[in-house]
């Protein structure tokens, strides 16, 4: 019999509208009264940070703003942040955007009362204690941050991707507003939408996976692989931005107690080194992966076919895998996501370290299927040729 444990404080605020009320839940959560809110430049250009900021003010919150977070934050930003917290007197961070907001926030809710650097946490150097309040509103259905424990930092000295774990990084208040979503240009809701939907694909399947993550990631699978289509061709889709919103919170929640897996760990490689855009660089390689698993666990990735609807339930495993593949292929070029070598900067030359980067994730360990130096070489080879090895035992025909 498995054991296992599954926990999550973070209270939940879901629907149209609900940013607005943001000053009474901070209220009723006693949280306050001095808030350092965390965005990117786009999102505060988009006009979504300053009518939550003069709703905190009108209510009587001291606020200050902190813009300077990049795509796949550094260090450096954090710091910048802690900083501001100490001079500031903050008691709570609200972090207002996607993922990369979001995991900024947390690293200064974590830095800037304690001090140190980002490495210092990740390396297990020093203490997660004394964390400020962190509070989540998201603007891009893709990370499921506002729910989880983690916040992936770029170490900038060496482009490692660190992930700062915690229980105490989980946000006391996620604050989802469909509304915020509405403005998201198609290829970032494609590429957040395409990263939500490997998060529930790797929390489902990877060795610490449980059955309260199972149920969430089966969920989230069914929902985005349904609505991103919708919500990527028209963005004013009120119910596809909901339930694409609602799908990235399950499956925060799937692998929010378990963890992500090799299409990550490659994912994350390649943004340390080239700045690709996360959800993207999640796409290039899924369906890669997922073959290379399938090898061993056919069973486990036919049932994922079947959750996505790209299987029927009479299809044997071995076609409802071909079929899986098949389907995250089309998926991606309908939305389309770019191949690995159309990518900026990927350089062939550069795979060995993209390899020693994904080796070094602490994820490697997770993937459902062992995987080596060699395999994650193999693997990036295959998405560089655009090629996917076709299982020769099943019927090629019967897919068409």
């Amino acid at each position: 019999m498995k054991s296992y444990s599954y926990f999550c404080a973070t209270q939940i605020e879901m629907g149209i509208g609900k940013s607005k009320k943001i000053s009474e839940m901070l209220e009723y959560l006693r949280v306050g009264p001095s808030i350092l809110v965390v965005s990117d430049p786009g999102v505060v250009r988009a006009g979504l940070v300053s009518p939550i900021i003069h709703t905190l003010e009108t209510s009587g919150y001291r606020v200050v703003l902190f813009d300077s977070v990049e795509q796949n934050p550094r260090d450096t930003n954090c710091l910048e942040g802690a900083q501001l917290f100490r001079d500031f007197g903050a008691e709570a961070v609200v972090a207002i955007g996607g993922g990369s907001a979001m995991d900024t926030g947390k690293a200064i809710a974590l830095c800037g009362p304690n001090g140190g650097i980002p490495s210092d946490y990740a390396d297990g150097q020093r203490l997660y204690e004394n964390i400020a309040p962190i509070i989540c509103i998201p603007t891009t259905a893709g990370t499921g941050s506002e729910v989880t424990r983690s916040s992936v930092i770029t170490e900038s000295s060496t482009h490692r991707k660190m992930t700062l774990k915690h229980t105490s990084l989980r946000p006391v208040l996620a604050v989802l507003d469909p509304e915020l979503t509405f403005s998201v240009p198609p290829s970032v809701t494609a590429a957040t939408g395409v990263d939500a939907l490997v998060h529930a694909i790797e929390g489902y399947t990877c060795k610490g996976t449980n059955p309260i993550s199972q149920a969430f990631g089966a969920k989230a699978m069914k929902t985005i692989v349904s609505a991103l289509p919708i919500a990527f061709r028209d963005g004013q889709n009120e119910e596809a931005r909901h339930d694409m919103l609602e799908g990235s919170l399950l499956a925060g929640l799937c692998f929010g107690s378990t963890d992500v897996a090799a299409v990550h760990c490659l994912a994350e490689a390649l943004g340390g080194l080239y700045d690709t855009p996360h959800g993207v660089a999640n796409a290039v390689f899924l369906p890669y992966v997922l073959r290379f698993n399938s090898m061993e666990n056919k069973g486990l990735h036919a049932t994922l076919g079947r959750y996505m609807n790209f299987a029927s339930d009479s299809d044997s495993d071995e076609i409802a895998v071909e079929k899986l593949i098949q389907g995250i292929v089309k998926l991606t070029e309908s939305l389309n996501i770019p191949k690995l070598k159309d990518l900026e900067g990927v350089k062939k030359e550069d795979f060995p370290r993209v390899v020693e980067l994904a080796m070094q994730n602490n994820s490697t360990s997770s993937n459902v299927r062992s995987i080596t130096e060699t395999d994650y070489m193999h693997i990036l080879e295959q998405a560089y040729s655009d090629r996917i090895e076709i299982n020769l035992n099943s019927s090629v025909e019967s897919l068409r």
